[in-house]
Parts: structure tokens; sequence; C-alpha cells
């Protein structure tokens, strides 16, 4: 097994690291469906409570994405940090030559907004590489998300305070 590290995302949001982190890390089972309906199209809680170590979330996406779901388990989380890591358990978004896929995101204070960051490893089978232009349309997507929510957030103020 070899492991492909890349950074997926690393960019700034105006909106404060503590709301973003509650909405993507606490509470993404209601945030995302209602705030990027265009990515997620559903996220059930299939184990735990959301937002603890060991809780698995399902996230459904829309009818015409290229796949359907993946099944996430959190492995880490620090609310006094904004950092969670959790872990790619399930899915067809691990294709044929990816074990799992371990992420961590940190949401780092930065004046009134954030500094987010994505780290993934591509945990793979075999000697499968996962180069960058593998992860190219998923780190677009993945940015895309994030400035949607962060639009979202900075439109709805009163949401995760």
């Amino acid at each position: 097994m070899g492991v492909s590290t890349h950074t997926m995302v690393d960019c700034n949001s105006p909106v404060a690291a503590a709301r973003l982190f509650n909405a993507f890390c606490i509470d993404n089972h209601n945030f995302m469906p209602k705030a990027l309906p265009d990515f997620v199209k559903s996220v059930d809680v299939v184990q735990g409570e959301p937002g603890t170590v060991g809780s698995v979330r399902q996230l459904n996406f829309p009818e015409g994405k290229p796949f359907k779901y993946a099944k996430n388990r959190v492995d880490e989380i620090d609310a006094g940090k904004f950092y969670c890591k959790y872990t790619t358990i399930e899915g067809d978004v691990l294709r044929e030559n990816i074990e799992y896929v371990v992420h961590e995101t940190t949401f780092e204070p930065s004046g009134n907004g954030t500094h987010y960051t994505m780290v993934t490893n591509y945990h793979t089978k075999g000697d499968f590489v996962v180069t960058d232009d593998h992860v190219a349309a998923g780190k677009q997507n993945i940015k895309n998300m994030f400035d949607t929510a962060s639009e979202y957030l900075a439109a709805n103020p009163h949401l995760y305070v």
C-alpha cells in the first residue's frame, strides 16, 4: 500500500473559523444539504453522535454527479483548535485503486475571517500513485464547495454564531 499526500484546499474566507468549523464538522448533516444542494443531496448519520470521534456519516451526491456517495468516519476532532480529521471508508469515490482516504481540515482564525486548509492522504492499493492530475477535478470541486458555503454563511450571519 502506498500513500499520496495532496493539499486539496488552501484558501481564505471572510467568515469566522468557529462558524465554518461548526457548519462543516459538527452540523454538516444539516448544513450541507441546505447550503450546498448542488454538491450534497443529503447526509445520513450512520453511527454515533454527529461531530464526535467514531461517528460515521454518508454523504449522498445529487443526480448527474460522477459519484453516488461517500461514507466518512470522524477520527479526531478538536473544537478549540477548529481541527477535524476524518476518513473516507466507503463509497464509489474510492474507485478501484484506493483503499481509503484520510482528510485533515483546519480552520485557522485570520483577522475577522478564516484560513482554511485541507490535506488529503490517499492510501492506495498495490503500487498505484495518486498524482496531481488525478485530484485536479476534486480540488476544484472542494474549493467551489467551500466558496459556496462561505457565501451562504456570509449571507446568513445568524447561523452558527
